[in-house]
């Protein structure tokens, strides 16, 4: 059975903070480190608080297929 290994990433905010700002150049370069985004967590209500994003743990069965 593979295991996981998880990490968190808050969406970068304006200095106002009422408008988050996009993460999409983080999570390209997460994505090409083998992350991949599983979950987001949210503010009761509305707005992004977290992106969850898990990857096969080093030494997984899956780490290395």
């Amino acid at each position: 059975m593979p295991t996981w290994e998880y990490r968190t990433l808050r969406p970068p905010r304006s200095k106002t903070m009422d408008e988050a700002v996009d993460p999409e150049a983080e999570l390209n370069e997460l994505g090409a480190e083998g992350w991949e985004l599983v979950e987001t967590v949210d503010y009761i209500g509305g707005g992004t608080k977290y992106l969850i994003l898990k990857r096969p743990a080093s030494g997984s069965e899956d780490a290395h297929a």
